[in-house]
């Protein structure tokens, strides 16, 4: 927006060649012009959220991944989902009450019973006084009878527990209305008690998450990565988002750069590791050789905590910001792959640089919308833009049979529809400039024909990490450490619970309750993954 546009001077005879100049500079022009204007619309809805004023909403749907039209009735004329079914076949039934008719004339015979299933729930106080016998042994010793384990000695029972985790981390409760809640079905606990219950003595939750991660990185071909906001303690901080279709997992840090994403795929390891992949990496980004030299000198080296490779780097001499970012980087990626991850795993983002390692694809849903924001101001452009959106249609619907299907016909003709689609030249100078910033990202979004097993578009695990858009609206920001650990371990394992087909609510009861019935859900990863029919 700061470049300067040269106008070119007119000459004393109109030529199309000086007419095409002209064009080209008042589209240039319309582009800096948009461009501000979305600036301007976003100061606005920036200092309306200041004043607690709703901003203007804006939502662009991508025309990739259109929803098929529900046909109102089927060739019967019946209503979708209309089909009759037993919906009281699969409950259980707690209770049975005949229920005898008003009057009953003299001479009549019982024959069946017509049945009518309520379903209802209770919620009531449950509350139980153990009587604690106390014995005195021939010796003067005191013995005492002992609480069922699982009450860990609170004054707070498991039903009541899973019922406050649940309304707090899946149903988003506030803890000051989950107080009043509990205050009305005559609960008597505290601010501190509540606040206790929800992030104190989760260590068995937290490895369990902490787990998920290091299976999934284990057994997977791919990931799907994405970030955003996590306030926490009043500051901006951000929660990065890793799964696939097996898990959710989310780790909220203070920052969102490539160091910090590396650091998060070691999956709870701390070292860095100086190999051949470290050494790679730091000559593909250029590494200058004096740079590299004691680094490679320590080839095959393991430092086994921040301490230790701080104080390598600096014994060294490694002190500028870009040597010290590149080798960083260079020795996680070592110590990543050091501990099982495959260097063929695939990392599948929206374009944001700090997940450009390993593998890396990118989702067509984010690629197509700089097509969308492309404003034509002719009727030529227009047309331009509309068949410019058709030829990205087919080639997308055409990408989606080749991974049913993988072929090296296919894959031959899709890259050549690729590369003229997106060389192609248009009357429309910014859908050029859009086309060929897409076509040096062709490796990227052309992964899928060598890796048929990776999606092709971000989209669902961008609806996972709404969940903390949600709680930022609802609850502003944690406050405390153990608060923003809770926030990531439960809402990782409610994600998770979902995508194995567990419930949640079923889950809760069965780790405080230590019943032991439902796997660890890395070990269900594993299962899955293994026997994935």
């Amino acid at each position: 927006m700061g470049a300067k546009l040269s106008v070119p001077e007119i000459p004393e005879e109109i030529t199309p060649e000086f007419i095409e100049q002209l064009h080209e500079v008042i589209q240039d022009q319309a582009a800096i012009i948009q461009k501000q204007a979305e600036e301007i619309q976003h100061l606005k809805d920036e200092i309306a959220r200041l004043k607690n004023q709703p901003p203007r909403p804006k939502i662009q749907p991508s025309r990739l991944e259109k929803k098929k039209k529900r046909r109102s009735k089927s060739a019967k004329g019946k209503r979708p989902g209309s089909k009759k079914r037993k919906k009281t076949a699969n409950i259980e039934i707690h209770k049975v009450e005949p229920v005898e008719p008003e009057q009953i004339p003299d001479g009549s015979e019982f024959r069946y019973y017509r049945d009518f299933v309520v379903q209802d729930i209770k919620l009531e106080p449950y509350n139980i006084r153990f009587r604690l016998k106390v014995y005195e042994t021939p010796d003067d010793r005191f013995i005492v009878g002992q609480l069922p384990k699982h009450l860990n000695g609170k004054h707070f029972g498991p039903a009541l527990i899973r019922f406050i985790l649940y309304q707090y981390y899946h149903c988003h409760v506030t803890q000051p209305l989950l107080l009043e809640q509990l205050d009305e079905f005559d609960i008597d606990i505290s601010v501190g008690q509540l606040n206790n219950i929800l992030i104190e003595n989760k260590a068995f939750f937290h490895r369990e998450k902490d787990r998920i991660l290091a299976v999934d990185l284990e057994v997977s071909s791919y990931i799907n990565v994405d970030d955003t906001g996590a306030r926490h303690k009043g500051q901006n901080g951000y929660c990065t988002h890793i799964g696939n279709k097996l898990f959710s997992w989310f780790q909220s840090t203070e920052s969102k750069s490539r160091i910090n994403f590396l650091k998060l795929l070691r999956a709870g390891h701390s070292d860095y590791c100086i190999n051949m992949d470290a050494i790679s990496y730091m000559q593909s980004n250029k590494m200058p050789q004096y740079v590299l030299k004691p680094i490679i000198a320590n080839l095959q080296t393991v430092f086994a905590n921040d301490l230790q490779w701080d104080d390598f780097l600096s014994q060294n001499g490694i002190v500028k910001y870009r040597h010290l970012q590149i080798a960083t980087e260079g020795a996680l990626i070592g110590s990543i792959i050091e501990h099982g991850i495959s260097q063929k795993l695939v990392i599948l983002s929206d374009d944001a640089g700090q997940f450009n390692v390993l593998l890396h694809a990118l989702c067509w849903i984010h690629a197509e919308r700089s097509i969308n924001k492309v404003i034509p101001f002719t009727d030529q452009a227009k047309k331009d833009l509309n068949t410019v959106r058709d030829q990205i249609w087919r080639l997308y619907k055409g990408l989606k049979q080749y991974k049913e299907n993988p072929n090296s016909k296919d894959k031959k003709r899709l890259k050549a529809i690729f590369d003229k689609t997106f060389t192609q030249k248009t009357h429309s100078t910014t859908l050029n400039q859009a086309l060929k910033r897409l076509y040096r990202n062709k490796a990227e979004l052309l992964l899928v024909l060598e890796r048929p097993d990776i999606p092709l578009h971000n989209n669902i695990f961008e609806n996972a990490i709404r969940e903390y858009v949600k709680k930022r609206k609802i609850s502003g920001s944690t406050r405390s450490e153990l608060g923003r650990q809770c926030r990531d371990t439960f809402t990782s394992l409610k994600k998770t619970c979902r995508k194995l087909d567990v419930s949640f609510w079923q889950y809760l009861k069965d780790r405080i309750e230590e019943k032991k019935l439902i796997p660890n859900l890395a070990d269900l990863i594993r299962q899955q993954t293994l026997n994935p029919g």
